[in-house]
């Protein structure tokens, strides 16, 4: 059964024009260090599931495209490189406590939707976006998958 996602980034950090620019438009969705948001990745996100692209903290905050995972999560390599801003001295490879997963852009979407059209519509009460805005990896029910989906076209 296919799963669905909502994957944070900020656009000055990550955006969707730069997984549109990546080789095969496929890149690693790497740096996450919250707990939950890495169970999610570690433990729920898998192969052929889809992901809503959504730009965070920035002027126009919202889902811009979707996304297919294509490689399932392993450990994170920026854990282990002391150069990288995602550096973990707590992290060993034979224990490691972050990881990633491979991305590929599907489909970037003609206009945004916006956070502030999703907090507009009642069917998407109980979305995690709205209950717990700052994770950066959630789930995304089938039924808000469809709302979304309908917006962007």
């Amino acid at each position: 059964m296919t799963q669905y996602w909502l994957f944070k980034s900020e656009p000055d950090c990550f955006s969707i024009d730069d997984l549109a620019q990546q080789s095969a438009q496929t890149a690693r969705w790497d740096g996450v260090r919250n707990f939950q948001a890495r169970n999610f990745l570690r433990d729920n996100v898998t192969l052929g599931n889809w992901v809503f692209f959504y730009h965070s903290r920035c002027k126009a905050i919202g889902v811009v495209g979707i996304a297919e995972v294509t490689r399932a999560a392993y450990p994170d390599p920026q854990q282990f490189d002391p150069q990288s801003p995602y550096f973990d001295p707590k992290s060993d490879s034979d224990n490691p406590r972050w990881f990633c997963v491979d991305i590929t852009l599907k489909r970037k979407f003609s206009h945004m939707v916006s956070l502030e059209q999703i907090k507009q519509i009642q069917a998407l009460d109980d979305m995690m976006l709205r209950k717990q805005g700052r994770l950066s990896i959630q789930p995304v029910s089938v039924h808000e998958w469809q709302i979304i989906n309908q917006l962007a076209t």
